[in-house]
């Protein structure tokens, strides 16, 4: 744990630098999980004398996170006044720090999705070269970089809102449901599948929040309990990270108490966008996590934590040092990715995010959207599921398993729904990239994820 001298004592004698690097068209990136201790957070001006203690803590990264208010403001104080160069013909004008701003400034008035970014992962962005930055790219839109959404969109493409039996419970699969708990997250990544739902409106979309309410989670856990076919529970949002210590127990006691439930999961991005909050003392969070994880143990239940970690900059001895912390501690961690442009689809990329992930106990669970060139690289328990999730409510499925494909729309089944969804035919509908320029189509706010 992280404690007043516990900067200095984490992980004492050992380090974690391990560079690798990957290529983006032809420019060569190279990226480290950090060697213990380091305070990668100083290239940011206003926190370059920030201890680790306070970087850390999870009210530091509350209190300093940057939304559309205060984004134009870091953006000036971080950005160099003349950026690298990008390899994106479509970004190639914007070359100086007003520019940057200008560009996404107009790229958040056309985004369905509000900014909202830690320090933590502002951190990990290099800001003289921000253009083609893997990170920047997950979070922050360009209006340059926007293309035109596909015709078939729609703004709720899993159609989750139609297999929702109460406000809040989305039960698509036999035998699990997904229990939207909240509406707010930690950060908003641009390619969010519940933009319908999730943030604060924008200009672009008017949000159907599922804000934190006793009201609504009661008819929830009542809907649960009458519903003996259920077993499995994903308790997401938004981001079960934006729930208080409390608001854990609460859900996670409920569900421990009905007979048919033997297992759920909570679902959050915090490990990847926030990790000090598993190391700090003061905060709850994580012994509640912990001690609802025993609790499961001693009565033949399982409890895990799944996070969202796309690309290695994102790991630091801080996550880390969380991530063994939850693994001494009994709690089961996985992770699910997407393959994002330019961010983490290349082999070595990926490669190098399983390899990473693995090493801190983390199981690569689902990647979503991406090839099999790395099937024999890994060893069978380590290697994710790699899946497309059907637009229209088809749900999960491997990529492999495409009925047919022609001129960039695949068709599908999903013979394992009941009813109408399991005799329905889903198609998918790959991005149209206007003059083959290799860049995101739009689609939620700007970015593919594939």
């Amino acid at each position: 744990m992280i404690s007043s001298a516990a900067c200095n004592a984490v992980y004492r004698g050992r380090s974690f630098s391990r560079p690798f690097s990957t290529f983006y068209g032809a420019q060569k990136y190279t990226y480290s999980t950090q060697t213990e201790n380091q305070r990668y957070w100083t290239s940011i001006p206003a926190w370059k004398d920030v201890e680790c203690k306070e970087f850390v803590s999870y009210r530091f990264q509350l209190r300093h996170t940057v939304n559309h208010a205060k984004l134009n403001k870091f953006l000036s104080d971080a950005l160099p006044d003349t950026l690298a160069p990008s390899d994106n013909p479509q970004l190639q004008h914007i070359q100086t720090k007003q520019d940057f701003i200008e560009d996404a400034t107009s790229g958040l008035e056309a985004a369905p999705m509000a900014v909202r970014l830690t320090p933590h992962i502002l951190s990990r962005i290099n800001w003289a070269a921000p253009l083609d930055d893997p990170i920047r790219r997950q979070f922050l839109p360009l209006r340059s970089s926007i293309l035109e959404d596909h015709k078939s969109l729609t703004l709720d493409s899993l159609d989750e809102e139609a297999d929702s039996p109460v406000p809040g419970l989305v039960h698509r699969y036999p035998g699990r449901a997904l229990f939207l708990a909240t509406s707010i997250c930690p950060v908003y990544c641009r390619f969010c599948t519940r933009s319908y739902a999730v943030g604060a409106p924008t200009e672009t979309v008017f949000k159907s929040p599922q804000k934190p309410s006793r009201k609504r989670w009661e008819r929830v856990f009542q809907h649960i309990e009458k519903d003996h076919s259920l077993r499995d529970i994903i308790i997401s949002g938004g981001d079960a990270y934006y729930l208080s210590a409390e608001d854990l127990h609460e859900i996670g006691e409920r569900l421990l108490g009905i007979p048919h439930i033997l297992r759920f999961r909570f679902a959050s991005k915090g490990l990847a966008v926030a990790p000090g909050r598993i190391l700090d003392q003061t905060d709850p969070w994580a012994s509640t996590l912990i001690d609802l994880s025993n609790q499961g143990r001693r009565i033949g239940k399982q409890v895990c934590l799944h996070t969202h970690i796309n690309h290695p900059n994102e790991i630091t001895w801080i996550t880390r040092s969380a991530a063994n912390h939850l693994f001494a501690n009994g709690v089961i961690v996985r992770n699910q990715s997407v393959l994002l442009k330019g961010v983490n689809d290349d082999v070595e990329t990926m490669g190098n995010l399983i390899r990473s992930l693995s090493e801190i106990n983390i199981q690569p669970y689902y990647v979503y959207q991406c090839d099999l060139h790395i099937r024999g690289t890994f060893s069978g328990f380590m290697l994710p599921s790699f899946v497309v999730d059907l637009p229209g409510g088809g749900g999960k499925r491997l990529a492999s398993t495409f009925e047919s494909y022609l001129d960039g729309i695949s068709t599908w089944e999903a013979p394992g729904l009941p009813g109408e969804k399991g005799r329905k035919r889903y198609l998918y509908y790959d991005p149209i990239i206007p003059g083959g320029i290799d860049e995101f189509p739009r689609i939620s706010d700007g970015e593919s994820t594939g």
